[in-house]
Parts: structure tokens; C-alpha cells; sequence
């Protein structure tokens, strides 16, 4: 399938990427994502993907048209601290990385700025928000 893909991009076809996510998690544990295979068709093929959701800032914000909020007035709560966490701050929104799922310890040293916040779940996430930024 891959070298499909391959052939198909060097025939000129654009590479479209939802995400580039390293990995995710299953029920059974951590599986591959798209992004190794996404990265593995830039390389090859000698082109950039066109990337349409996280953690590009375009998919942040668009999750905010017609809802009259700003993005420093949004907050998002992710396990990923790239993709989730990085994606919104990079919008201007605030991040919350939140321990569970995906989520290996010192994810939160992963990216810079690091999350506005780490919690141990996504309940103490809201509890925050709605203590502190309310």
C-alpha cells in the first residue's frame, strides 16, 4: 500500500496528511500512527505533506469559528502534548496535558513552551478550569 502511495506522489499526486501523530493508543496498548508513514512518504518522495488537522494551528482555529471565543479564551485538555497540547498553545489557546491515554511520563518536558498545566485526569482538567479560569 505504501509503495502505491509512493508511486502515486511521485507521479505528481499531493500528499494530504489528517495528522502526523507518532502514535495512539488501542485497547491492547501504544500502535503506530500516521506520522511515521507520513514522514517516511516525504523523505521518499522529496515533499512536504499538507498536513489538515493537529497540530496544525488552521484545525485549532477553525474549532473556534462561530463560537465567539477567542483564542485565549479557549482552553484545550489532550493526552498528547504535541499534537494536543503544543497544537492549541501554538493558536494561543492554553493546554492541558492530562495523564492518561497516550500520555508517557515526561511528555511535559516535550515541547516549549511546556502545557499551562499537567493533570492526573481530564475531571481534575475541568475542576481547574473551572476554579481558576472562570
Amino acid at each position: 500500500l505504501l509503495h502505491s502511495f509512493f508511486r502515486l506522489i511521485l507521479d505528481g499526486a499531493p500528499l494530504i496528511a489528517i495528522h502526523k501523530a507518532r502514535y495512539f493508543k488501542k485497547k491492547d496498548g501504544l500502535a503506530l500512527g500516521p506520522g511515521p508513514f507520513v514522514a517516511g512518504l516525504e523523505y521518499t518522495t522529496d515533499t512536504k505533506a499538507t498536513v489538515v488537522g493537529k497540530p496544525e494551528k488552521t484545525f485549532f482555529l477553525e474549532a473556534l469559528r462561530g463560537t465567539d471565543c477567542a483564542p485565549e479564551e479557549a482552553v484545550m485538555i489532550g493526552d498528547d502534548c504535541r499534537d494536543d497540547v503544543g497544537g492549541a498553545q501554538n493558536a494561543g489557546m492554553r493546554g492541558i496535558l492530562v495523564r492518561t491515554g497516550k500520555y508517557r511520563p515526561a511528555d511535559e518536558d516535550k515541547i516549549n513552551p511546556a502545557p499551562y498545566l499537567t493533570c492526573e485526569n481530564f475531571p481534575e482538567a475541568v475542576e481547574h478550569i473551572l476554579e481558576h479560569l472562570l
